[in-house]
């Protein structure tokens, strides 16, 4: 089956950390893009030498519909210095175009489940899958009283994609705990980024604290390759079966 290509323009864009841009997009043929949250796009482009190539990016749209029209689709890119997709975007300014396919991947809530809680565990843009899962999430704990813990794993304040997001949604649904492990530097009072549920050290180390259950847990890793074979493995020993651990790993690409 051919893969369809479709226009994204660029609508607006903002640095959530020093090495990571939040983008957003319509589709600029007027289609509608209809995603499930969890999966990703790619976006097509060629190297300096005219070979072409591809990036994949998952969905950051917070989405319990089909994106009409208008209605932005949006990412957030890692910047890799000396990468090739690093200096498109860099150089993509409001209004231009990128060529993109998709939606693809299956890493994505399954309305059959029937557990009581999701262990969400992410590092870095591997955060960005759960973002787009918030509104589906609101309607499983209203539906069914499901809870869910995220752990999201970054060195320092200044990497803590989407925490106002993730905290107003905590804010909002008492059975959603946000927590954010800083391995490196834990934010002060008062900073923006400051949270009283956060944790110093890394997911892996947390998770102990929330004691994964095969009779009630389902588990979601996304990010760096390491912690998530490392939290599979730890996950496995606890007893969860593997269809209830479901992976994404992000590998960066120059």
């Amino acid at each position: 089956m051919a893969i369809v290509h479709f226009p994204l323009k660029l609508q607006g864009s903002r640095m959530l950390a020093p090495t990571v841009r939040h983008l957003e997009f319509s589709r600029d043929d007027g289609k509608p893009l209809d995603f499930v949250p969890g999966q990703f796009i790619q976006v097509h482009f060629n190297y300096a030498d005219g070979t072409p190539t591809k990036r994949s990016y998952s969905l950051a749209t917070m989405h319990d519909h089909a994106l009409g029209p208008g209605e932005t689709i949006e990412i957030a890119v890692s910047y890799v210095p000396g990468g090739a997709a690093t200096a498109l975007f860099a150089a993509l300014d409001e209004g231009q175009q990128i060529m993109a396919s998709g939606p693809y991947g299956r890493f994505c809530l399954m309305p059959a489940d029937a557990n009581r809680r999701y262990l969400l565990v992410g590092t870095g843009t591997g955060v960005t899958p759960y973002r787009a899962m918030l509104p589906q999430l609101a309607e499983m704990m209203a539906g069914r009283g499901v809870e869910v813990v995220l752990l999201f794993g970054c060195r320092t304040p200044a990497e803590l994609l989407y925490g106002d997001d993730f905290r107003a949604f905590a804010a909002a649904h008492p059975g959603f705990r946000f927590v954010p492990c800083f391995s490196r530097e834990l934010p002060a009072p008062g900073h923006p980024a400051f949270h009283a549920d956060m944790r110093r050290g890394y997911v892996q180390d947390a998770l102990v604290e929330f004691a994964p259950d095969a009779a009630t847990d389902i588990a979601y890793l996304c990010g760096n390759p390491n912690m998530v074979d490392a939290v599979f493995e730890s996950l496995k020993g606890a007893g969860l079966a593997v269809p209830h651990i479901r992976r994404e790993k992000y590998v960066s690409s120059k």
